[in-house]
């Protein structure tokens, strides 16, 4: 197996290699081909540790149920100009994925390696890359994290906030975006503002009740069971109501009996309706609710509602780690699951009710 060391990283542009060698009076072979080996690399590293050329990782060939998950041995793939290679940690298991496993399309070509978020530590650089070293812990999205590799476009990592571990970090980068953008760019949240979040207990809604604390607002969080009531509470929520024992409206009604100022659904169905209905009437009422919640809300007069997701960058990881650290953020974990039971931490989150977001412990 070949391995990439510090030795091996490429300093020299092409431009400045193929001058030395026209400088020299007569090159010798070694000299061309060593010139020449800097202009024909297939990858640009700035900077690299040992790395091997395969590696473990869940994917799935054909679509289906969880059991089509399974490891496989794929190629690690060295990162290109702009580019980080992340050795993964940690990886997050999305309500969504369960909904991508089974597509079977002419336009998809298998393997196919699942795990939108995840974390870990910097493996290489790619040329061009500024604020990342070998060795930095990081977390990121868009990219194949069930993987004990994975190559990611630079802006889409950032460092890991203080007071964050490495396995938290692994679910925070869609959830902890999904959550502030809901709060601060689709509601525009202000203090004093009262809010429902309806779906409160997942791997968004923890999130969303601590920002929304930070943010000065008074919360009322929905919750389909009395472990999720209990873990929201201790999270800062002001009142909880679980919707399968309670009025969630007469609730509503008491918490604010003007109505709420904003509503964010994270889980679609009769009872977001009822949030929704629970909204003041002078036309400044909003809604907000995550692309893939199904069934989304019906329309209504006079009210806002905007369907959104989250938006990495940047700027908006320099956000989420800024909020992260002023909210002293928890992140709660579902479950774990070793990256050899991809399958089994599938099926956990095919039965739902979960509490936090689901692990896989990558190394």
């Amino acid at each position: 197996m070949r391995y990439l060391s510090r030795a091996a990283v490429l300093s020299p542009s092409p431009l400045v290699a193929s001058f030395r060698l026209l400088q020299m009076k007569t090159p010798t072979l070694p000299a061309i081909v060593a010139a020449l080996s800097f202009i024909a690399a297939p990858w640009s590293i700035a900077e690299t540790s040992s790395v091997p050329d395969t590696m473990r990782a869940a994917a799935i060939d054909r679509g289906g149920d969880a059991e089509t998950l399974s490891i496989h041995q794929v190629p690690v793939r060295m990162p290109k100009a702009g580019e980080v290679l992340i050795a993964v940690k940690a990886a997050g298991v999305g309500v969504w994925q369960a909904k991508y496993r089974p597509r079977d399309s002419d336009d998809t070509h298998f393997p196919v390696i699942l795990g939108s978020d995840g974390a870990g530590t910097v493996a290489a650089i790619g040329t061009g890359v500024r604020g990342f070293k070998v060795g930095d812990e990081v977390y990121g999205t868009n990219g194949a994290f069930y993987a004990e590799y994975v190559t990611v476009q630079a802006e889409n990592v950032a460092h890991v906030p203080r007071g964050i571990n490495p396995t938290e970090a692994g679910i925070l980068g869609i959830s902890g975006l999904s959550a502030l953008q809901g709060i601060d760019d689709a509601l525009n949240l202000r203090s004093g503002e009262k809010l429902i979040i309806h779906g409160a207990a997942g791997g968004v809604g923890t999130l969303a009740v601590q920002f929304a604390k930070l943010r000065g607002a008074k919360v009322l969080a929905t919750v389909s069971d009395e472990a999720g009531a209990a873990l929201v509470s201790r999270l800062g929520a002001d009142v909880v109501v679980n919707g399968r024992t309670a009025d969630i409206a007469a609730a509503a009604r008491s918490f604010a009996p003007d109505g709420v100022d904003a509503v964010l659904g994270l889980a679609g169905g009769e009872a977001l309706e009822h949030c929704i209905d629970a909204l003041r009437h002078d036309g400044r009422g909003r809604v907000t609710y995550l692309y893939g919640m199904e069934p989304i809300p019906k329309p209504r007069f006079g009210i806002r509602m905007v369907l959104y997701s989250y938006i990495p960058g940047v700027r908006e990881f320099e956000q989420l780690n800024k909020a992260v650290e002023a909210a002293k953020l928890q992140v709660p974990i579902a479950a774990e699951y070793p990256l050899a039971d991809a399958a089994e931490a599938h099926k956990r989150l095919e039965a739902g009710h979960l509490l936090g977001k689901i692990v896989v412990r990558v190394r």
